[in-house]
């Protein structure tokens, strides 16, 4: 992933040092648990431990697999450069090459996972104190982009809240699903080592052994990882499109914030452009376009092919790395976010009254006016505020038809914003209520 859309704590899980470490961690537990047995020498086992501090040389084993064509054979020929190569020669016995691919992969999905987990627990928190702060903050709901029925901004942060609490469990089952190990060697039968070895490094790596590898690691527990990293990233579209629509021109109910010095345009100085939002809307463009190749990679020849592999190098650290500048990003568009209360009610007024028109229509028929005239009654008077801007209360009060049903005080009544946002608290009790 390019350094624009990247952070260092994400970046580093990625880089090949991380992933030459790790591969060095599981082959030195799996020489313990090896000795531990009386499979090989005690001596051999701690003598891979003088590694520990090394900081493995990236040049010099890319160097190596220029040779072997093979990047585990290259890694063990470099560790055995430090170790010796007499101390190190009962290093991976018994193991296969996906042995230490797979379950260095599942650790660095892992470790990446909490950084997501922790990044939707920022994000969280700006929802909430977003939401609290608006939650009677009137301005119109919307459906199908036309004007509909009163809610609240605090409803509408409130309901983005709700959506990315439910991400949250999902990334942490996803978590939890792809945290198994596999030290299984060639075709998974444990054939040439002790299933032992497989629980003790699976226990040193936060991992749990894989109930049943085929030399591979199942993939359905990757593809439903990113799908998982695909729904969040939907999530925050969900929420990008509904501040980029605010901020249009003619809308104008909430924007970024726009820092000292910024400019929206080359061309027109005027412009504060949702730059941010439309990113993020790219970006989750991005994380999503992992999934389908994840899903493609759970079919593989027999016991193992390695048509998976190419993939996952590329989308395992492009999607985590792009997951979790969005997720940054979005925190920071919602903490900073400008929200304009007068401007929620000039355009909820742009049709004065229109929007009341289900509660006249609930009445008439509570007034014992049949529902196909009562539809009648209200849409002609609808229609004329549609169409000449005129108050739909004066409308309704000039219907001979309606007055007829409603008297004036029973239609006035029917104009309070606050039976809209009655139950504003029930809402909020719900979404928060583990707070």
């Amino acid at each position: 992933m390019i350094p624009r859309y990247s952070r260092p704590d994400m970046v580093a899980i990625w880089e090949p040092a991380t992933k030459f470490k790790i591969w060095y961690e599981i082959e030195a537990h799996a020489c313990d648990a090896m000795a531990d047995l009386g499979v090989i020498p005690r001596e051999n086992a701690e003598a891979v431990w003088k590694a520990k501090d090394v900081e493995f040389d990236v040049a010099r084993i890319d160097e190596i697999e220029a040779v072997t064509k093979h990047d585990v054979i290259a890694f063990l020929t470099h560790l055995a450069e430090h170790v010796g190569s007499d101390e190190a020669r009962f290093v991976h016995q018994g193991m296969t090459s996906s042995d230490v691919l797979d379950t260095c992969f599942n650790v660095q999905l892992t470790r990446a996972a909490d950084l997501l987990i922790t990044d939707i627990q920022g994000l969280l928190a700006a929802l909430k104190r977003r939401a609290m702060e608006h939650k009677h903050t009137v301005r119109i709901g919307r459906s199908h982009g036309i004007h509909a029925e009163p809610t609240t901004m605090g409803l509408t942060f409130a309901r983005f809240y709700a959506e990315m609490d439910r991400n949250l469990s999902r990334v942490r089952d996803a978590r939890a699903e792809i945290a198994t190990g596999a030290i299984s060697g060639a075709v998974g039968t444990f054939a040439n080592i002790d299933p032992a070895v497989e629980e003790h490094v699976c226990d040193k790596l936060g991992l749990v052994p894989e109930p049943i590898s085929t030399q591979v690691i199942p993939r359905d527990r990757h593809a439903a990882f990113f799908a998982t990293l695909g729904v969040v990233a939907s999530s925050i579209e969900n929420i990008a499109t509904e501040i980029r629509h605010m901020q249009r021109t003619e809308v104008l109910e909430g924007a970024e914030f726009f820092s000292m010095g910024q400019k929206g345009s080359s061309a027109m100085p005027h412009k504060k452009n949702p730059v941010l939002t439309e990113n993020l809307t790219g970006l989750a463009r991005m994380v999503r376009s992992a999934v389908i190749p994840a899903m493609e990679n759970v079919a593989l020849w027999h016991e193992r092919d390695i048509s998976h592999s190419s993939v996952e190098r590329m989308i395992g650290p492009d999607a985590t790395i792009t997951l979790d500048f969005a997720l940054s990003r979005l925190t920071g568009v919602i903490d900073k976010m400008l929200i304009f209360p007068d401007n929620m009610m000039d355009n909820m007024n742009k049709f004065p009254g229109l929007v009341m028109s289900q509660r006249v229509l609930l009445a008439l028929t509570q007034a014992g006016v049949s529902r196909e005239d009562a539809y009648t009654f209200v849409q002609r008077n609808a229609l004329k505020v549609w169409e000449h801007r005129t108050d739909f209360k004066e409308e309704l009060l000039a219907d001979a038809d309606v007055v007829a049903a409603l008297s004036p005080e029973e239609i006035e009544e029917k104009f309070d914003l606050g039976y809209h946002t009655k139950h504003v608290d029930t809402i909020f009790a719900r979404v928060f209520q583990e707070d």
